[in-house]
């Protein structure tokens, strides 16, 4: 993010104009997974009974991983909601069109995340080492998602709110598809949020930093 979005608030469209694109939001979120089985897919942060009940800060965030494991996933289309008045919000009227995915039980090899605050970067490592990183009702709202994924036992086309793999429910006439098990090589994350039941980070590093992840 550039060190000036932070301080100069945009100028409100208009009202017409405002409304027109948070319904074109809203009807995105209808069709955004269709295509995520071709695009390789990721973890993770969802609006059902672990979803993300706070407002987003709106500042994108990076998430990389060598490999992740999980066990009962699932994925969405959803939207984010930033604080009243955010200066990041932009012509967004303060939304975000997400991926919602949500993972029960995680794995993840050499995690790292980074936050671009400016000009520096805070940056969180952890799972170098011979201990992984778990969590358990892992989930996260992203922008972008790559990497090179496996699934055993997918589900492509299922509404929303039926699904049953992580426990999370999506809302009612959303494309989403679910899978017994994920796997994800080279996983590369943009995400808005993230929540987990547990979150274990072994050998956890926070600094400041030059470059992100």
């Amino acid at each position: 993010m550039e060190s000036d979005s932070t301080t100069n608030a945009p100028e409100e469209p208009e009202g017409n104009d405002r409304r027109g694109r948070v319904r074109l939001r809203r009807a995105a979120v209808l069709a955004v997974p269709a295509t995520l089985a071709a695009a390789g897919l990721a973890v993770l942060t969802a609006q059902g009974a672990l979803g993300v009940q706070f407002a987003i800060s709106g500042m994108p965030f990076t998430v990389t991983a060598t490999d992740l494991d999980g066990t009962g996933f699932e994925q969405f289309g959803a939207l984010d909601n930033m604080a009243e008045g955010s200066p990041n919000a932009g012509d967004t009227g303060g939304q975000v069109l997400v991926v919602t995915s949500a993972i029960k039980n995680a794995t993840l090899t050499k995690l790292c995340q980074s936050v671009d605050l400016g000009g520096v970067n805070l940056l969180i490592t952890a799972g170098d080492g011979k201990e992984k990183v778990t969590a358990t009702d892992l989930t996260t709202d992203s922008t972008e998602l790559t990497g090179n994924a496996d699934f055993d036992g997918i589900e492509i086309g299922n509404d929303a709110s039926t699904l049953t793999k992580a426990g999370v429910k999506g809302p009612i006439g959303v494309f989403s598809q679910q899978a017994d098990t994920v796997h994800i090589a080279d996983l590369r994350q943009t995400n808005y949020a993230t929540t987990a039941g547990v979150f274990r980070l072994p050998g956890l590093k926070l600094r400041f930093s030059g470059q992100g992840c």
